[in-house]
């Protein structure tokens, strides 16, 4: 096959998990050492950007998913009938940034910062897959100490967490 067959491979491939699929797993398809199948996706995610199509190839702790542009999603909303219903708050979104900052951490870790109860909100953001149980502390009650998770990172558009932005000084 030829490099431009590989790749419809590969894309064939993301389209029909839906899920994200390992760089490993894409080498162990196709019989490609997986520093091949990293440079063959990092040319076509700049593909897929440079003639925007409407779907691109999300990377997140070297895994590879098809998603729907961002850019696009008015659109897509519009033929499925959705509304913005299913944004975050403003209380969720401050609850996830200190996870993702001070990850792992603890529930009474992120009360404390915030001040408030975060019950519901620690318990909607594992619902919808942005932070997880990453570990228990070994002290009494084990208290569950959270971290976020890839589709945090594919959802606001980070390879890793190191892309975070820098926290402003208070």
């Amino acid at each position: 096959m030829d490099e431009r067959e590989v790749m419809g491979v590969i894309e064939s491939i993301l389209f029909v998990a839906g899920d994200p699929i390992s760089a490993k797993e894409i080498g162990q398809i196709l019989e490609m050492d997986v520093r091949n199948v990293r440079k063959l996706m990092k040319k076509m995610i700049d593909c897929f950007h440079f003639e925007r199509r409407g779907l691109q190839i999300v990377m997140a702790n070297d895994t590879y998913q098809l998603a729907t542009r961002p850019e696009y999603s008015n659109y897509i909303e519009k033929y499925i009938g959705q509304d913005r219903a299913q944004s975050l708050s403003q209380a969720s979104l401050e609850t996830l940034a200190i996870v993702a900052y001070r990850q792992p951490v603890t529930k009474a870790d992120v009360e404390s910062v915030r001040g408030v109860k975060c019950d519901y909100i620690i318990n909607m953001l594992v619902n919808r897959g942005l932070i997880q149980e990453v570990a228990r502390m070994n002290t009494p009650g084990r208290p569950i100490l959270y971290g976020t998770t890839d589709l945090f990172l594919r959802s606001f558009g980070l390879t890793s967490l190191n892309e975070l932005p820098p926290l402003e000084a208070e």
